[in-house]
């Protein structure tokens, strides 16, 4: 029996680890499309799509986010006893709730959406952004149930592959509709007399990709379930157990577990939704125009979001793989061991958010002025320089949230969430009304949900299970070599720029930068021989720091 559970386990780890890298590979193609983007939309019509991109959220946080791991348990709890009929109801009974709800708050969004943003978002012309977006919503949950079905039957490859292809339509047909809609506005605004129809036909373009991608995704996924289902029907047919459930019931069960998901979810994501819908108001109140305070928000959620987002899609990733073993840890290990893993995940993810938030301090610039090279950064530039810290808040709230959710408390996430929430909503308030920092001051009041976030989940986990986080290798060290690569960047930076140019030197300073990096905190003390023989190619790089005199003690 021992054999056979730890082959349980040993699946169940690389099953959560495909589901894992798939999450690395979408994000970071969710990342490299927004470049492009960005540079056909421009910043009034990057806000347009913002706006009706966080309107789109939530709805989705309402109807669909939830379904995958809700139909994933209530599936995987009813097979693991054999009751293949019932599982197939809760697969059904979850379709019709997805069937319903999705269609509903589609045809809501979709007929609503010109009230929605002309009256709550204060922005009008996001109205053809958000129109496109609704019927996603429908297809989106339909998809969540289906990869729900395969992860309940314990495969998450469907699921994996179906994400992936998701991404790659989702970004060809995004950055390819952005600039024949962008066209089309264009003409558009020479006829009407108006100049705001290019940016916001452009932000419509780049909304088709998404449902685009959903619509691939549901399709591939849709022509599995068909083939497997052959599979699964004869499973069913050898079902002899007893007990049958009826469909009152299975919508009362998925109902009571969809809630607490959907309730920590909408915390979550409902922070954009409020930062812009606060913003467009007071701005407007303030005297500003729809154009400026439009292009504002698309500086905000087109440069700085997508820089602050390619760390934070490693400690998303992170956290997502942490969840399957710190269960394993937590149903078989020490206290101890629990304490190790949950450091040794805390101290590589600081490991890369501290340096990312050097880099963005010292070089926020030179990175944009190379990606975005169509635009005008120096806004940009100065909100990354703001909220670079922010890259640090993020990825260890992100991390510790995960871990709480691992140790089975999915309500101290929620609480702690809401509360941040409260604080970063006074916080914008007075930072917009009172000081009138308008869009830096939506850069700060994320740093304090962050921040207050870190607080609360560091003070749970203490409390829980009497843990308190290392501080000398997990935040002093990565630090301390932080600083010496953002000095030794900057005037690397400065000299080459002198000889070759701004962008060339960009290039080059990066890789150094890394390399610094990596040698500062080997020097330091704060990756030891041991770690850096288990990563990648490990015997190679011990080789190289030892040959450099890198590690301390007995091979210097």
């Amino acid at each position: 029996m021992t054999g056979q559970r730890k082959q349980k386990e040993k699946n169940f780890m690389v099953q959560g680890s495909i589901l894992a890298i798939a999450g690395v590979i979408t994000k970071i193609i969710g990342a490299v499309y927004r470049i492009p983007l960005m540079n056909i939309v421009g910043d009034e019509g990057m806000g347009y799509y913002n706006v009706a991109f966080s309107i789109y959220t939530v709805a989705l946080t309402l109807t669909s986010y939830s379904l995958p791991l809700a139909v994933s348990k209530l599936v995987s709890a009813r097979i693991a006893v054999g009751q293949y009929r019932n599982a197939y109801k809760v697969f059904k009974g979850a379709f019709t709730f997805a069937l319903l709800s999705g269609g509903l708050v589609a045809l809501i969004i979709f007929f609503g959406a010109e009230f929605i943003a002309s009256n709550i978002m204060s922005m009008d012309m996001s109205v053809y952004a958000l129109r496109i977006l609704a019927p996603c919503i429908l297809v989106v949950a339909l998809l969540g149930v289906l990869r729900g079905f395969f992860q309940g039957n314990g495969s998450m490859v469907p699921t994996a592959v179906s994400q992936i292809l998701e991404q790659i339509v989702n970004a060809v047909a995004s950055v390819a509709g952005a600039y024949i809609l962008l066209q089309v506005g264009l003409n558009l605004s020479e006829t009407r007399g108006n100049d705001s129809f290019g940016p916001a036909y452009a932000a419509a373009g780049g909304t088709v990709g998404t449902i685009a991608g959903a619509f691939f995704a549901l399709l591939f996924i849709a022509l599995l379930a068909s083939a497997y289902m052959k599979v699964f029907k004869r499973k069913m047919r050898r079902d002899h157990s007893r007990k049958k459930e009826n469909y009152h019931r299975i919508y009362k069960v998925l109902f009571v577990t969809i809630a607490p998901v959907i309730l920590s979810a909408t915390v979550s994501n409902i922070s954009d939704f409020v930062d812009n819908a606060l913003f467009n108001n007071i701005m407007a109140a303030q005297g500003y125009g729809k154009t400026e305070y439009a292009s504002l928000l698309g500086i905000l959620g087109g440069q700085y979001t997508t820089m602050i987002n390619v760390p934070l899609s490693v400690a998303t990733a992170l956290g997502a793989s942490l969840i399957p073993s710190l269960v394993a840890t937590v149903q078989t290990g020490s206290r101890k061991q629990i304490h190790q893993k949950i450091t040794s995940v805390i101290r590589f993810n600081m490991c890369i958010a501290i340096p990312c938030a050097m880099g963005f301090l010292v070089l926020a610039k030179p990175i944009l002025d190379l990606l975005f090279f169509t635009q005008d950064n120096n806004t940009a530039a100065r909100m990354l320089q703001l909220g670079a810290i922010s890259v640090v808040f993020f990825c260890l709230s992100t991390v510790t949230t995960s871990v709480l959710q691992g140790l089975d408390d999915m309500i101290t996430p929620v609480k702690n969430s809401a509360i941040a929430l409260v604080i970063h909503v006074v916080s914008l308030l007075l930072m917009m009304i009172v000081f009138e920092w308008n869009i830096y001051a939506v850069v700060l009041s994320k740093i304090v949900f962050a921040g207050a976030l870190c607080i609360l989940n560091a003070h749970a986990l203490r409390e829980r299970i009497n843990y308190v986080q290392e501080q000398r290798l997990t935040f002093i060290i990565p630090a301390a070599a932080s600083a010496v690569m953002g000095i030794v960047t900057i005037v690397l930076h400065l000299l080459i720029e002198l000889f070759i140019g701004e962008y060339a030197a960009t290039i080059i300073v990066l890789p150094v930068a890394v390399v610094v990096y990596a040698a500062a905190l080997v020097l330091f003390g704060g990756v030891s021989e041991e770690e850096v023989l288990d990563m990648p190619k490990g015997a190679t790089l011990v080789s190289i720091c030892r040959k450099l005199h890198l590690f301390r003690g007995e091979y210097n």
